[in-house]
């Protein structure tokens, strides 16, 4: 292969670079939407919520245990 040959064939490759270039920038060149920091993060409690815990009465633990 002479040198014209070589130059002739990396013109040819030049042109489907151009394709793949304009594939690649349609592809990459934009950025994904920006994602929200309260979007990435889900709060749940720890522990569920015990309803028993919270039916404590100071009179009735009076009234059972002293009366």
């Amino acid at each position: 292969m002479t040198h014209e040959e070589k130059a002739q064939v990396s013109a040819a490759e030049a042109g489907s670079d151009g394709a793949q270039d304009a594939a690649r920038q349609a592809r990459f060149g934009k950025l994904p939407e920006r994602v929200r920091p309260e979007d990435t993060v889900e709060e749940r409690p720890a522990v569920a919520p015990d309803p028993a815990r919270d039916a404590y009465n100071a009179d009735e633990w009076l009234i059972r245990n002293v009366g």
